[in-house]
Formats: structure tokens, C-alpha cells, sequence
């Protein structure tokens, strides 16, 4: 068996395409206002997923048959501007295969699982689609060679977090669960996109290989000054933070839990989550040069595993405990990344990512397996693992256990400071808009009348506008 680089560059090109290539055909299908069948959308999506899954094994073992570290693969260019040029690059090595074979192989399961989990849901071929931007999205970010192209993958990730969210749009707490989570969003991703203007101010390029060097991941400290690494380390930090909810951007995530189990567990449990810990990992030799953005990483991942740990403990359901379970990995692996353990990180993060995907699917069942363990234990005492009580002032203790109950009021100080402005000043868009909308169909509102459009009537009967 021989592989050339070439051929092994287009293999891995052709994984995040297959489901790219689902989403465009079943899309145009139902834009025709022609619904597929379930059976349809099964066929197209599970079989582009396997053909993806296909692909990041043959890439992965053909790395492993070459004793290859890295590849680079020129795919083409996307558009240019002047003197600026979006080249469409991909960079495969040991980081970023095995974060391919670990996305495509869960989204393939997560797909099967949903199959049956939401069949006859009337929202099932919009889930499958979604699953197949998301699936699209996690590909092109791990597999990206630029920061400019895995600025597209993560965008994609987020959208899609955000929309499957919002899946159950009937209700309203899915529909502000979705919009709390996307704000977040929002607001940290601008320290990606100031982190890409500057990696392009101080090292002249986004490509990876040329500013982090070509070297095996993780690879020695760039060549930049201590000053520039530390500024961009920082903004990619804020980047990472509000991807992986970390302190004190940790209260989307248990209401993110509104969503689907399957999405649920994707993206909370599995890849999504840990998309902020794969950014760090990619860029360690920028860490590397920014000893200070490594002890703020250290403090924030400690910071969030030991609130998360506090709140955990408190939770009543089965999904908001595992997802303050996996705020406290989640943080550890902040904490292993800024004090340079990055091969450890990566192991932890494929563990806890298959973990914790299969706690969430098996969440349902949760509540009968501690009955069944309590009543195969009778009146055996469970064994006390906390010893934080004992070690505490009874005052202290009880202080902290309602700041836990609390949350500690990370979601009142988010609604006050940054989520309740911005959704005034999203509804004082949306009136200004209705207004002028309104204004240029003739009807104008009276000072009398709310900003609104009117209603529609009922049908046959008339509106009285023309």
C-alpha cells in the first residue's frame, strides 16, 4: 500500500464535503417545498456520514502506514481582496486526525441514535440537517490550516449549537436558552476574530505552519515577542472560554440541556464543548511564548472545576448534573493546557468526550439504574466521597451550599450586565424595523397604538388594509 501526500491531503479534504454535500441536496429538496421522507433523510445523511467516517480512518491509518507528522494540502483559493487572499488550506497531523476520526465517528453515532429517538418528530429532516452543517463545521475547524478558515468551522459549530437549542421552538425557555447561548457566542468570538487580525498584523500570515512553525504538534515556541503572543494568547483564551463555558460564561451550558438528548450529547457532552480546548491545544507554541496567558488559563480552569464541582453536588436532575460534570473536566483540561501537559490534554479530552456522550444518550435511564443500585444495596450505606464538609466551618459550609444552590448568581449578574441590554437593544431594533416596515405599506401606528405590525386576520375575513 503507498499513499502519496497528495492523495492522503484529499482524502481528509473529502470528509467534511460528504456531509456538506447531504445538507445541499435533501436542503434544495425541502426548498422546493417537496418534505422527504424519513427514510430519505436517513439514507442521505447517515450514508454521508459513514463515507466521512471512511475518510478520517483511511487518513488516519494511512499517517500511521507512512510514519507521516504532518501534512499540508493547498485545496485552492476562495476569493482575494487587493493584497488579501482567503486560501482554502488544510493542516493534518496527529492533533488534528485524531480530533477527525473522534468527531466523525460520534456524529455518526449520535445520528443512528436519533434515527429512533426522534422518529414521527415533525422536526426531523431540520434535526439531520443541522446535524450535517454541525458535522461539516467540526471538520473544517480541526482540519483547517489557517485560523481564517477555522474562524468558518467555528462559526458553523455555533450556529448550529445555537439552533438545535432552539429545536422545541413551540416553548419559549428553548427559544431564550438558544439566544443566551448564541449571545455568549457572540461576545467571546470576537476575541477569535481580534486574535486572527493580529496573527496577521505580527506574523503576516494565518496560516498555521507559517506563524506556529512546521514542526510535530505541539512543537517548540513560536518566534514572536512576549508581548504579541501574550495579547493574542488572551484574546484566543476569551475565545476558548466562551466555546467550552468557562468562568464566568458557564450558565449557557445547563440551559443548553433544552435542546434534544442527541444534540445534547454531541455537542455539550462530546465535540462542541471541546472545541475551545482543541483552539488552545492548536496553538501551543503561541502559549509557549505567553507565560501569562498560561496562568490565566491555569486560574480560569481551576477557577470553573471547582464551581462547577460546588454546583454539581446541588443539581436535582440527571442533565444539568452532567453538565456542570463536564464544566469540571472541561476545566482541568484548561488547567492542563496552560501548564504545558498538551499530549495529556488531548487524551483526557478523547476520554471524556466518548464518556460523557454515553452518560448523556443514557440520561433517560438514569433514574432507574439508582433505583435498581439502591435496591440491590438495601440498607448498605453508599460510601461519603466529599470531605469538603469536614473539613469546612459548619457556617462556612452552609454558606457555600446555598451560593451552589444559587448558581452563584452568575445568570442574574449575565441578564443584568450583558444579556438584558442586549435584548433591549435587539427588541428596539426589531420595533424600529416593524415601524418602518409599517410605514412602507401605508399603515403608520398612532401614539395611542403599540409599534407593531398588525395582526393578521383570520382566514376569509379582511384586514381593512389594502
Amino acid at each position: 500500500m503507498h499513499v502519496s501526500n497528495l492523495e492522503m491531503g484529499w482524502v481528509a479534504a473529502l470528509a467534511p464535503l460528504w456531509p456538506l454535500l447531504a445538507f445541499v441536496t435533501l436542503g434544495g429538496v425541502m426548498l422546493m417545498h417537496r418534505a422527504p421522507g424519513e427514510r430519505t433523510v436517513v439514507r442521505w445523511v447517515l450514508g454521508a456520514l459513514w463515507l466521512s467516517l471512511g475518510c478520517s480512518v483511511m487518513t488516519a491509518a494511512s499517517m500511521m502506514w507512512m510514519h507521516q507528522d504532518v501534512v499540508e494540502l493547498d485545496v485552492g483559493q476562495w476569493f482575494s481582496v487587493g493584497h488579501y487572499a482567503f486560501d482554502l488550506t488544510l493542516l493534518i497531523d496527529r492533533l488534528s486526525v485524531t480530533m477527525m476520526v473522534l468527531s466523525s465517528a460520534i456524529t455518526l453515532l449520535i445520528g443512528r441514535f436519533s434515527v429512533n429517538y426522534l422518529h414521527r418528530e415533525p422536526g426531523f429532516a431540520r434535526f439531520f440537517l443541522l446535524l450535517c452543517v454541525f458535522a461539516t463545521g467540526m471538520l473544517v475547524l480541526v482540519e483547517s490550516g489557517s485560523i481564517d478558515l477555522l474562524f468558518v468551522g467555528w462559526e458553523m459549530v455555533g450556529l448550529t449549537s445555537a439552533l438545535l437549542i432552539g429545536f422545541f421552538h413551540e416553548r419559549t425557555t428553548p427559544v431564550r436558552s438558544g439566544l443566551r447561548a448564541f449571545t455568549i457566542y457572540r461576545l467571546c468570538d470576537t476575541g477569535l476574530l481580534v486574535g486572527a487580525v493580529l496573527l496577521h498584523h505580527f506574523a503576516g500570515t494565518a496560516e498555521w505552519a507559517e506563524a506556529l512553525g512546521s514542526w510535530p504538534w505541539p512543537g517548540p515556541a513560536v518566534a514572536l515577542g512576549v508581548a504579541p503572543a501574550t495579547v493574542m494568547a488572551l484574546c484566543l483564551l476569551l475565545a476558548a472560554m466562551g466555546k467550552s463555558a468557562q468562568l464566568p460564561f458557564s450558565s449557557w451550558l445547563p440551559r443548553a440541556m433544552e435542546g434534544p438528548t442527541p444534540s445534547s450529547a454531541l455537542f455539550y457532552g462530546a465535540l462542541s464543548v471541546h472545541a475551545g480546548v482543541y483552539l488552545l491545544l492548536r496553538v501551543a507554541p503561541l502559549l509557549e511564548r505567553a507565560p501569562l496567558a498560561s496562568a490565566a488559563l491555569v486560574g480560569v480552569g481551576l477557577l470553573t472545576a471547582v464551581h462547577a464541582t460546588l454546583v454539581w453536588r446541588v443539581q436535582t436532575d440527571v442533565k444539568s448534573a452532567l453538565a456542570y460534570g463536564v464544566l469540571s473536566q472541561v476545566g482541568l483540561m484548561f488547567a492542563e493546557v496552560g501548564l504545558g501537559f498538551y499530549e495529556l490534554a488531548l487524551v483526557h479530552l478523547v476520554a471524556h468526550a466518548c464518556l460523557r456522550c454515553l452518560q448523556l444518550l443514557r440520561a433517560p435511564s438514569a433514574l432507574r439504574e439508582v433505583l435498581g443500585r439502591r435496591a440491590a444495596l438495601r440498607t448498605a450505606t453508599p460510601p461519603r466521597v466529599a470531605v469538603a464538609h469536614r473539613l469546612l466551618p459548619e457556617g462556612l459550609s452552609r454558606r457555600v451550599y446555598r451560593l451552589a444552590l444559587e448558581r452563584f448568581s452568575l445568570e442574574l449578574m449575565q441578564e443584568r450586565w450583558a444579556m438584558g441590554p442586549l435584548l433591549r437593544a435587539g427588541r428596539w431594533l426589531d420595533s424600529m424595523e416593524q415601524r418602518w416596515m409599517s410605514a412602507l405599506s401605508g399603515w403608520t401606528p398612532s401614539a395611542e397604538e403599540p409599534a407593531t405590525a398588525p395582526e393578521r386576520a383570520p382566514s376569509g375575513q379582511s384586514t381593512g388594509v389594502v
